[in-house]
């Protein structure tokens, strides 16, 4: 029997990286997808997947990833995304929130487009978009971020609108605060101390397994059970706003 196929874009680290592991574990051969082709021919590696070079704001890459994948694909798992910055709106970088718009939401529409009719044709196809509480809730310095992951959202609810006639489910996973090694520090710029106060005093936030858990028992429902979206947050984090911190010695 021909072993279900998975894409998983930015997959060279974080949660897209441990989705790919977690999906390998679950019998899935992983087509690993992200710009940097060191961590993903590494990991590619380490799971028996396969490795395909891809920046999903391209469509010229896009569509390689396509020809890679072929014409069957079971489960893709839109993950590519980042947040850039944290100035309020009056000292917004334009081209910072063209980034965050360009790879959370065209770039999801381009790789969803192009491998659509691969998941059709598996007769049980699976999309899951990976948002964020970000998608749900404003803050302050984050109307970039949180533009982009509101339009995550609603590209995710309205392509189950268009596709309810169709063999693929459309799901999405939001998770709160998860702890990796670059969301945080891509955000500021390198700047290891900012990105550390993001978690300061938390003891026990999410990290990426946590999310790939969450990612892959949503992939792996029945075909008839779509789990329109699954918010995930630390125990600690009862709202964006409000998470519990406890004080060093």
């Amino acid at each position: 029997m021909t072993s279900r196929l998975a894409v998983v874009t930015g997959a060279s680290s974080g949660i897209g990286a441990a989705t790919a592991r977690h999906l390998a574990r679950e019998g899935f051969e992983v087509v690993c997808a992200a710009r940097r082709a060191d961590r993903i021919e590494a990991l590619a590696a380490e799971i028996g997947g396969r490795a395909v070079v891809c920046d999903v704001t391209s469509p010229e890459s896009v569509a390689g990833l396509a020809a890679a994948v072929g014409p069957r694909l079971d489960v893709l798992v839109n993950n590519a995304g980042g947040a850039f910055g944290l100035a309020p709106v009056a000292e917004a970088d334009a081209d910072e929130w063209r980034r965050m718009y360009d790879v959370n939401v065209l770039g999801l529409m381009q790789v969803t487009k192009a491998l659509l009719p691969a998941l059709v044709a598996s007769g049980a196809g699976v999309i899951v978009n990976v948002g964020s509480t970000a998608g749900r809730i404003a803050y302050e310095g984050g109307a970039g971020y949180t533009a982009a992951k509101h339009g995550t959202k609603v590209v995710t609810e309205t392509l189950r609108l268009e596709l309810f006639d169709q063999p693929v489910r459309v799901c999405e996973v939001a998770p709160g605060m998860v702890r990796t090694d670059e969301f945080a520090l891509t955000r500021f710029g390198g700047d290891q101390a900012r990105a550390d106060a993001v978690y300061a005093g938390v003891a026990e936030p999410l990290v990426a397994d946590d999310v790939a858990d969450a990612i892959t028992w949503v992939a792996t429902r029945p075909a008839h059970v779509n789990i329109d979206e699954l918010v995930i947050k630390p125990r600690a984090q009862a709202a964006a706003h409000k998470v519990h911190r406890v004080s060093g010695d």
